[in-house]
């Protein structure tokens, strides 16, 4: 791993950042293709937050943000800071000061594949952070790491300058250049949804709705009375 801070990282228009962020992560989730979600792992410390935003990547070693610290100067308006340890920790690496720091730069929220503290403070604030742990346990500065070069979280390679779009469903990552679609995509979706919600909603069955009745006879599913099914 080379210790660098890679500096000058193209980022998609805030614009389609702020529309995308109208979507949920479930539906753009789908809309893509099921592609891009960080795993179950990753969870709110609030409830009700939805961000999008471009990513900056801080690789940092288990129990040191020494490399957050760094990657702070590198964060501009609109974007998300996502950070992942070497290896696994548990550690709290990030609290209200770190928070205090990014907010002034603009910066929309944290992803982190490990620890946070300070979780009453960060809500009151209004900070959204999606974390692995919360821990009390607190990090040294003393280990060089790297800034926005790729990092590996749930399986899924980060890259900086990426999408990222996280909500109380969780966080999903995906190309910049993927961004118009996933637009375009989650708004064909959405109207979809709300034409199934109408159909529910007016006593129709996801059965018909979803074309499910054949499925169920071609898998061998029959319908018996309870008294056949009894004999």
């Amino acid at each position: 791993m080379k210790n660098v801070v890679v500096t000058g990282v193209p980022r998609p228009p805030i614009e389609q950042l702020d529309k995308l962020a109208s979507f949920g992560v479930a539906t753009v989730h789908e809309a893509l293709g099921r592609t891009g979600y960080l795993g179950p792992e990753l969870r709110p410390i609030q409830r009700g937050a939805r961000i999008a935003g471009s990513v900056v990547t801080a690789l940092v070693w288990p129990g040191d943000n020494l490399m957050i610290h760094a990657a702070v100067e590198q964060c501009a308006p609109g974007d998300v800071l996502v950070v992942a340890p070497t290896s696994p920790c548990t550690d709290g690496y990030f609290g209200e000061l770190l928070a205090t720091s990014l907010a002034a730069h603009g910066v929309r929220g944290l992803v982190i594949d490990a620890g946070v503290r300070d979780t009453a403070e960060l809500r009151e604030m209004g900070f959204p952070v999606w974390s692995r742990h919360v821990s009390a346990q607190g990090t040294v500065k003393a280990t060089a790491g790297a800034v926005n070069v790729p990092v590996v979280i749930g399986g899924q390679t980060v890259h900086a300058g990426s999408v990222v779009l996280a909500d109380d469903d969780g966080v999903l990552i995906f190309p910049a250049r993927d961004l118009p679609h996933a637009i375009e995509a989650a708004n064909a979706r959405e109207a979809e949804e709300q034409a199934t919600r109408e159909a529910l909603a007016a006593g129709g069955l996801g059965l018909d709705r979803y074309n499910l009745r054949a499925l169920l006879k071609n898998l061998g599913v029959e319908y018996v009375t309870y008294e056949e099914y009894h004999e």
